[in-house]
């Protein structure tokens, strides 16, 4: 009220507490910082770990990788001169168990092949070369690689004709690659039926599909098959041997032209692992 007169004793005694409040909420922000510095400080530490032990799995990855093929290649050699019959006959026998270490000798080969990419994109050393080609030229390689290894006469591999897609620009090996993972993949689980891959376009991006009669993928286990070394288990998977790392280079290469992958699968149903890229990889000016 009005003309009442002013305690200032009171008035000191909250000025004083409101003194004391502040400076405990300043202890308290500052203790509170040097806990965000501290756990800043743990995190940086943390991360340059864990660049330091990637660097050295990428730099291990790639020693490995090289010291492997040169007995790779030697066996392989070996194999071939056998097989020839450049140092004489072989008994049907002899040919069969030959037979059985080119094949041997080759997915060994390319399990090395994988581990060598992968140490090259975790390292950042792969270069991307991107150039103008045709659909139907690529479709005609991969078709020309794929011929000699189908050997199961129940399982078909059809290419569907890329009607109305453009040229493409990309690195066509990279593109490549990463498809005849999916179709080696395909072919690996797929006991009869077929394999088809196609390709279609939408908007400014191609995307190429490679499905399957397989013995498909649950659900569960769609986002971890394109992790390092992942492989789904199953009676099929424990006969047939790989790294699991098919997929998960996939999915980085994809990465580097600007793309991603993508699989719809069901257990008894197939599956259709999916590419989509850009038509034109950066910016370029168009195909002559």
């Amino acid at each position: 009220m009005a003309g009442e007169p002013v305690d200032l004793n009171q008035l000191a005694r909250d000025l004083q507490a409101s003194r004391q409040e502040a400076q405990a909420l300043r202890a308290e922000l500052e203790e509170t910082n040097r806990g965000v510095l501290a756990l800043y400080a743990e995190l940086d530490s943390q991360a340059d770990q864990l660049r330091h032990a990637t660097e050295l799995k990428s730099r291990f990855l790639a020693y490995m990788s090289h010291e492997f093929r040169t007995p790779i290649n030697s066996i392989r050699s070996i194999a071939r001169l056998l097989i020839d019959r450049v140092d004489g006959p072989l008994t049907s026998e002899q040919e069969r168990q030959v037979g059985f270490i080119q094949h041997t000798a080759t997915e060994f080969a390319e399990m090395v092949d994988d581990l060598l990419d992968l140490a090259k994109v975790e390292a950042g050393r792969v270069e991307i070369s991107p150039a103008w080609f045709e659909m139907v030229d690529l479709f005609s390689a991969l078709r020309g690689m794929f011929k000699p290894v189908l050997t199961n006469p129940d399982v078909n591999l059809v290419f569907e004709e890329p009607h109305d897609v453009p040229k493409l620009y990309t690195d066509d090996r990279k593109l490549s690659q990463i498809l005849r993972n999916f179709i080696s993949n395909a072919l690996k689980f797929t006991q009869r039926g077929e394999v088809r891959v196609s390709v279609r376009t939408e908007g400014g991006q191609v995307t190429f599909a490679v499905a399957d009669t397989g013995i498909g993928i649950a659900p569960e286990f769609h986002q971890a098959i394109f992790d390092d070394f992942s492989q789904v288990q199953s009676p099929l998977q424990k006969r047939l041997r790989g790294t699991g790392l098919g997929l998960a280079l996939s999915k980085r290469l994809a990465a580097l032209l600007g793309g991603s992958v993508d699989v719809q699968s069901e257990p008894g149903k197939g599956s259709v692992f999916s590419l989509t890229i850009p038509i034109q990889l950066g910016t370029r000016d168009g195909p002559d």
